[in-house]
């Protein structure tokens, strides 16, 4: 007989995190395949990558890079990125010091999050900026961090800033604003006004920012990017966020980085070694020989804006009321004027009835505020567009 009592060990776990569950992007894309619908739902390509970027990881794993990168980022990368943003922004980051590779967007930003928000015994918690609806990584990192999210909450049709409401919410006690433009996942893009109005609130405060730009290749009708790293005041101060995966359709294979001031690019580096130390190597070395044509991510408005717009015709003879997305392979529409029903109902009966899964943007609220909006991914082949489209100008 054994001397020790049953127990249940995670009856004693209190758990970090007692709010979150299965994501969004989890429960609705099991719902498409176990119903055989169209996945519009989680923001990934439906095609594949270049092959020239494929045969370029290939030709690095046989000739033998298959060991530890450096932490930091293979050189080779580090230098290639430091290029593209000074040929695209005009902007110097140091390879060496300045530029992190990591293991996805979502590291980069736990990583940078983690390096400033923290709970004090003497301050307390720190106060975190949120412009919402917003990327459901971004609430967890700060809570896990012990700090205190305080949202900004934006409202259709277009989703612009109300800064005088972003004034009201600074505090003595605010360390860190979240930005992500262009943004998910209502495509709302920064204007260079944005930019100063922001520049205008931290100027002279302890405000660091988080910039989440992993779409800034992604922009429609004429518009351009407008980096924080391009204004002075916000460049000091800004972690910049980029991710491989949106840029050359290769989601999976999960490589970002961070560009950021030496000073923060060393406590960025501190979390980041002890998150996944360093990022697959063969595929690090294949992305800084892709690199070096700008044409592998000068032409994405172009392929994205089209695929926007054949959604978009399709979906002209429907009930929905559009406004074309601005940025972004995300295109929300509005079903007010076809029923009552929660956006999460509705999603999940186009999903079962119609054959097409989306994304209820309600669930991108803390307090799910249902504006009757939901989000359609539109990286997906022309043909499944024009299904889709055809299948949701049935409601």
């Amino acid at each position: 007989m054994s001397i020790y009592k049953s127990r249940r060990v995670g009856d004693s776990l209190v758990s970090k995190l007692p709010n979150v569950g299965t994501t969004i992007f989890t429960v609705m894309s099991k719902l498409a395949t176990e119903t055989g619908a169209i996945n519009l739902s989680q923001g990934f390509p439906g095609f594949d990558c270049s092959p020239e970027l494929v045969s370029l990881v290939d030709h690095y794993m046989r000739k033998g890079f298959n060991q530890y990168a450096p932490m930091t980022g293979v050189p080779a990368l580090r230098e290639a990125l430091a290029q593209k943003t000074l040929d695209l922004y005009g902007i110097a980051y140091d390879p060496d010091t300045e530029v992190t590779v990591t293991s996805g967007a979502t590291e980069a930003i736990f990583a940078a999050i983690t390096a400033v928000v923290r709970h004090s015994r003497d301050a307390g918690p720190d106060e975190v900026l949120v412009f919402e609806p917003a990327y459901d990584s971004y609430v967890p990192a700060i809570e896990l961090n012990g700090g205190i999210p305080v949202y900004v909450t934006l409202t259709p049709p277009d989703y612009t800033i109300d800064w005088q409401a972003v004034s009201q919410k600074i505090t003595d006690k605010t360390r860190l604003i979240l930005v992500n433009t262009p943004h998910n996942p209502t495509g709302h893009v920064w204007t260079l006004d944005d930019l100063n109005q922001l520049a205008n609130l931290v100027h002279n405060r302890d405000i660091w920012i988080v910039s989440d730009e992993v779409y800034e290749h992604i922009l429609f009708d004429g518009r351009t990017h407008h980096s924080l790293m391009t204004h002075p005041v916000l460049q000091e101060r800004t972690f910049i966020i980029g991710s491989f995966g949106k840029t050359f359709h290769i989601t999976g294979w999960k490589v970002g980085y961070c560009l950021a001031p030496a000073d923060l690019t060393t406590e960025f580096r501190k979390i980041h070694q002890y998150l996944t130390f360093s990022t697959v190597t063969p595929i690090q070395y294949a992305l800084a020989d892709y690199l070096k044509e700008p044409d592998h991510y000068r032409q994405l408005p172009d392929f994205y804006q089209r695929k926007r717009d054949l959604f978009l015709a399709g979906l002209r003879g429907s009930r929905f009321t559009i406004r074309p997305t601005e940025g972004s392979f995300f295109q929300t529409v509005s079903y007010a004027n076809i029923t009552d029903e929660p956006d999460y109902d509705l999603a999940v009966r186009l999903t079962k009835e119609i054959g097409v899964a989306s994304i209820p943007v309600s669930v991108f609220y803390h307090q799910k505020n249902d504006y009757k909006m939901i989000r359609f991914c539109f990286a997906k082949d022309d043909a499944v567009l024009q299904e889709a489209a055809e299948r949701l100008s049935q409601l």
